[in-house]
C-alpha cells in the first residue's frame, strides 16, 4: 500500500506520517518511511538547494528539478518497497508539483502532468491524505518554529493558491484523497488519519 500526505506549510505531515508509521509498526506491519524532495542521496542534495531561501530556482527549472527527485525516489524507494510488500508512507509525492509549482506558480497543468506522469513512471498512490490548515495559520506555526525555507518565505497569496490547488486535485479524484481538518489537537488528526488508513486496509485484505 502506498499512502502519501500532502498540505501546506507547517499543517503537521510529518508529525503525522511519524506516529501513523509508529502505530502500524506496532500492529506488525512492515513500513517504509520516505519524503520528498529527499529519500535517496541525490534528493536529499536537490532537497538542499530547493529549500533553501538563498537560492534562486526559475519555476520551470524548479519543476524539473523535483521531477528528477521523484524519479530517483520512485525507482531506488517506492517501487522496490512495494514489490517487497512493505507500506511505503511518503511525506509530499506528485499532488505537491501540481499545487505548488502548477496552481502557486502557475505553469501549465497539462504538461506538468506530463512531465509528473514520466517521472513516477505512472505510480500513484492508493491513498492521500490533505492535512488542511488555514494558510495563515500554517505559517504562524512555521515562524514560531524558527528559520523559513524557500517555500515557508513566499507570500501568503502563493500559498492560497496552492490550498486552491489541493481543493481542485481532491474535487477531481475524491476516492484517493482524505482531507483531515488539521486546525485540531494532534490526537484528534491522529485518530482520524488512523481510521482511514484502517479502514483501507482492511478492504484490501477482503
Amino acid at each position: 500500500m502506498f499512502i502519501t500526505f500532502e498540505g501546506g506549510e507547517g499543517s503537521g505531515k510529518t508529525t503525522q506520517v511519524r506516529l501513523l508509521e509508529e502505530r502500524l509498526r506496532g500492529l506488525g506491519y512492515r513500513v517504509v518511511v520516505t519524503r520528498e524532495p529527499g529519500g535517496t542521496p541525490l534528493g536529499e542534495r536537490l532537497r538542499a538547494l530547493l529549500l533553501d531561501v538563498n537560492t534562486q530556482v526559475e519555476p520551470r527549472a524548479e519543476l524539473l528539478l523535483y521531477a528528477a527527485d521523484r524519479a530517483q525516489h520512485v525507482a531506488a524507494v517506492v517501487r522496490p518497497a512495494l514489490a517487497a510488500g512493505v507500506i511505503v508512507i511518503s511525506d509530499r509525492y506528485a499532488d505537491s508539483a501540481l499545487a505548488y509549482q502548477g496552481y502557486g506558480r502557475g505553469l501549465d497543468l497539462a504538461a506538468l502532468r506530463h512531465i509528473m506522469a514520466f517521472a513516477t513512471d505512472g505510480l500513484q498512490p492508493d491513498l492521500t491524505f490533505f492535512l488542511d490548515l488555514d494558510p495563515q495559520q500554517g505559517l504562524a506555526r512555521c515562524a514560531q518554529a524558527g528559520k523559513a525555507d524557500r517555500f515557508e518565505a513566499q507570500a501568503l497569496a502563493f500559498h492560497q493558491r496552492v490550498r486552491e490547488g489541493y481543493f481542485a486535485l481532491i474535487a477531481a479524484e475524491p476516492e484517493r484523497w482524505a482531507r483531515i481538518d488539521a486546525d485540531q489537537p494532534l490526537a484528534v488528526v491522529q485518530g482520524a488519519v488512523f481510521a482511514v488508513v484502517e479502514e483501507r486496509l482492511r478492504l484490501l485484505q477482503r
